[in-house]
């Protein structure tokens, strides 16, 4: 049991392995809002129109969506299902698996979890949503990648920058490294917003990507507004059942004593 226990700990402490985010990175704040019904609804909107071509939601249903974000089935069907799948079906991509290999150089990753991936071992949904965030908001033009951008937060990744037709493509701001006795080296350490190069403004924008990211904070757990306002009311209990055992125990003891 020690070495198992060893183990377990050596194998959460990989950061990798713990799906921690990168430290080094100053992450921008989102500040998600799972009791804002039309950022979630706009969120599922904007999923399905830019995002859902490549990536799957594979652990939430249509129909679920509907039922918690209050949009009747047949606008469902209407605006959020396109491939003709079934209401009470998973919300999956209709890539196939090779011609994303193909397309993109990887298969586009399941984003039901995108945000627990990226919390620091999942208790720390604030920081997956902002780490999601920044990664969406820090594309920059990069004309030797394949893609033509590149991206602060995960460097050369495969993906392209989808939203750039309402962002448009931000430039890259450079810092330069100290001097090593070499020819200094450019360095990005930040992004710089074109203007009037998209069709949305930069406020505008970030909105955008914020409903994408509170939607997705929602996806990696439905349930957990309920589970929350569920939870008041029962340490509420707890806390009442616990004064009336104290009194009871209080009353069966006094003749003891």
């Amino acid at each position: 049991m020690k070495k198992l226990a060893c183990l377990l700990v050596i194998l959460l402490s990989v950061p990798g392995l713990a799906g921690a985010a990168d430290e080094t990175l100053r992450l921008m704040d989102v500040r998600t809002d799972l009791s804002d019904k039309a950022s979630l609804q706009r969120g599922a909107k904007y999923f399905v129109n830019y995002c859902l071509g490549c990536h799957s939601l594979k652990y939430l249903r249509y129909q679920r969506l509907g039922q918690d974000l209050d949009i009747p089935d047949e606008l469902v069907e209407k605006y959020l299902i396109w491939d003709g799948s079934k209401i009470s079906s998973p919300m999956t991509s209709a890539m196939r698996l090779e011609d994303a290999d193909n397309w993109l150089g990887a298969i586009p990753m399941d984003l039901t979890l995108a945000i627990r991936r990226h919390s620091g071992g999942g208790l720390r949904v604030g920081r997956g949503a902002d780490w999601v965030y920044t990664y969406l908001n820090t594309f920059y033009r990069d004309d030797k990648t394949p893609t033509g951008v590149n991206n602060l937060v995960i460097p050369n990744a495969s993906m392209p920058h989808v939203l750039w037709r309402l962002q448009g493509i931000p430039e890259p701001v450079y810092a330069r490294a100290e001097d090593d006795g070499s020819a200094k080296q450019r360095k990005v350490v930040g992004v710089k917003i074109p203007e009037g190069g998209g069709a949305l403004s930069e406020a505008e924008y970030h909105r955008m990507t914020r409903d994408i990211v509170n939607f997705l904070v929602y996806a990696s757990e439905p349930i957990q507004s309920a589970r929350k306002a569920l939870g008041l009311p029962v340490l509420l209990f707890l806390i009442v059942f616990l004064a009336i055992i104290y009194l009871l125990k209080q009353e069966y003891w006094k003749d003891v004593h």
